[in-house]
């Protein structure tokens, strides 16, 4: 009952945090983070200890395949080769930057040290996506940010086993075909199981009509792929982000327009909640953490100050020479573009789960010195990433000058729009002039297209909607679909316009009911 209250009280905590987040025009994961430190203080309260288990089991995985589904494949074929760069060669960067910093001001062992700088070595898919929802950013350099924290998880993972493995082990040495071989089991084996979940889950759902048997694969999915991933000693993070990725690129292509709805739904909802609950989380955990320190590590805040600033310095000089290749328009200077993907690269639920993980004693039975520091000092840069990163990013993208403007957005969608119904007309008419449906059932159509068109309201004429007309407006809306993804993949609309509009022609279909 203690760990039920405790979730019961997480949640009513980040449903009214959410509620004062839009109201402020604030990140929700920066306030819940804020709100999570507030309530650890409060005397009474029970120290939180959360097994990395949980995190790794229970939470990560439809977060991570959630993430992976928003992102669009199309973006991510022209932004492979950076993407690629900072998942490999800033992670390495980043964890030996964090290594020699954590020796010099923290005093850490250098085992220890090493393991530091893998943990914090990566960026935090979870966070990045929650942060990155609210901002209007060019297509190219929101799926660079959002693919680089999917992807990079594989090379931190293996860089966190390997310093775990010298860590506990007296006298061990680094073996770097050892570190390889391992890399390409973990993030190799993780792909193709991650593909080899996808696919079956494909042909599953292909010939699936049932909207609650849809629903429960959907979430299933996530942790199927995880499971599979892990039993093989394959890395299970890589498994679900791949399956997300190639399911999410064909999902309208498998499921009709009621049961994405429901999808969206329940999806929506299950993300909320695990989102509030695991940033809550982090927020709960750094109060404990710090009681259990020993005696002087009293400067821990000021470690954790210097090694968020390490991290932010290292991923402007890795950035920066990257950034070229998603200059969303000529002209405009490549250190904005890498100013916003340094603010945008936050750490936060992986890293913690990924320090709670470390062991307890060494392989000699001795305990393992300077566990207790690595602990808060992750979550203390977590907690600066999340909220002073979090809080300020807004104000990073709009000073950059990259932020899409409202006028543009709602141009391209009306655009698109106008696109839409052009192409459901002249279907109507090549229909009209074959004499296949009823002339009634054409002119009402007609009309409500034409009505669109000229930004008019529609105005219902009180006939009856016969199977006719259903039918037409079905077969309407299917064209209108095709041509919605021709323009996508011919990059004429972004992948944001693509998902509402695609979200308004399944309203619409849902409304008709069966043809």
């Amino acid at each position: 009952m203690h760990v039920v209250g405790i979730v019961l009280v997480l949640v009513v905590l980040a449903t009214t945090v959410a509620t004062f987040a839009r109201r402020l025009r604030v990140p929700a994961p920066s306030l819940l983070v804020l709100a999570g430190i507030g309530v650890a203080l409060i005397p009474g309260v029970p120290a939180l200890h959360v097994p990395p288990q949980i995190i790794g089991m229970v939470v990560l995985p439809p977060l991570l395949y959630a993430s992976a589904e928003e992102l669009s494949l199309r973006d991510l074929r022209t932004v492979w080769r950076p993407v690629t760069i900072l998942s490999f060669g800033l992670v390495f960067a980043s964890a030996a930057a964090v290594g020699f910093t954590a020796v010099a001001v923290a005093g850490l062992p250098p085992a220890m040290a090493f393991v530091l700088g893998a943990v914090l070595s990566s960026t935090d898919p979870v966070a990045v996506t929650a942060l990155g929802r609210r901002l209007a950013l060019p297509g190219r350099v929101q799926v660079l940010v959002q693919a680089e924290s999917l992807f990079n998880d594989a090379t931190s993972l293996v860089l966190f086993k390997v310093a775990v493995g010298i860590a506990v082990a007296v006298g061990a040495s680094v073996s770097v075909p050892a570190a390889g071989g391992e890399f390409l089991l973990l993030g190799g084996g993780g792909s193709l199981v991650g593909a080899a979940a996808a696919g079956l889950v494909w042909l599953v759902r292909r010939r699936t009509t049932d909207p609650v048997l849809e629903t429960v694969i959907a979430l299933v999915t996530p942790y199927a792929a995880y499971v599979l991933a892990e039993s093989v000693h394959t890395s299970g993070v890589t498994s679900v982000v791949v399956a997300g990725v190639l399911l999410g690129r064909s999902g309208h292509r498998l499921t009709d327009a009621h049961i994405r709805l429901q999808l969206g739904a329940v999806y929506a909802v299950v993300v909320f909640l695990l989102e509030s609950v695991v940033f809550s989380i982090v927020g709960l955990e750094l109060p404990t953490l710090v009681r259990d320190l020993p005696a002087g590590t009293g400067l821990w805040p000021l470690q954790a100050l210097a090694l968020a600033a390490v991290l932010i310095a290292v991923r402007v000089l890795s950035t920066l020479p990257l950034t070229r290749a998603v200059k969303p328009t000529q002209g405009r200077l490549s250190w904005r573009v890498a100013g916003v993907v340094t603010w945008a690269g936050t750490r936060g639920v992986m890293p913690l789960a990924a320090a709670l993980s470390i062991p307890l004693v060494a392989d000699d039975g001795t305990k393992l010195a300077g566990r207790p520091l690595v602990l808060v000092l992750t979550t203390a840069v977590v907690v600066f990433t999340l909220v002073v990163q979090g809080l300020t990013l807004a104000a990073v993208v709009n000073r950059s000058g990259l932020a899409l403007e409202p006028e543009h957005t709602a141009r391209e969608e009306d655009d698109a729009r106008d696109a839409l119904n052009h192409a459901a007309l002249d279907h109507v008419e090549h229909l009209a002039t074959l004499e296949v449906m009823p002339k009634t059932a054409v002119d009402r159509v007609r009309r409500s297209l034409t009505a669109r068109l000229d930004r008019t309201p529609e105005t219902p004429d009180g006939t009856t909607a016969d199977a006719a007309y259903r039918q037409l407006r079905h077969e309407v809306i299917a064209v209108q679909s095709t041509e919605l993804h021709r323009l996508y993949d011919e990059h004429r609309i972004s992948d944001t316009t693509r998902r509402r509009l695609q979200h308004d022609l399944d309203r619409e279909e849902a409304a008709l009911g069966t043809p």
